[in-house]
C-alpha cells in the first residue's frame, strides 16, 4: 500500500466533535504536527473528512 504524510495547518478549535475526535484518531491535535499513515480506505476516509485542517503529501 502507498504511504501519506498528514500534517495538521489549522486549529480544531470551534470545530465539530466528530471533527476533532477525526483528528485524533489520525494522531494529530497541533498544528504542525505530521504522523505517516498507509493509505487504507478508513484513513483515506478520515483525512477526507478533514481536508480542510490539514495537507496531505504522498511518500515515494
Amino acid at each position: 500500500m502507498a504511504k501519506v504524510i498528514v500534517t495538521q495547518v489549522k486549529s480544531s478549535i470551534k470545530r465539530p466533535k466528530d471533527q476533532k475526535l477525526t483528528l485524533e484518531a489520525l494522531g494529530l491535535g497541533k498544528i504542525g504536527k505530521a504522523v505517516e499513515h498507509e493509505a487504507t480506505p478508513s484513513i483515506l476516509g478520515m483525512i477526507n473528512k478533514v481536508k480542510h485542517l490539514i495537507s496531505v503529501e504522498e511518500v515515494k
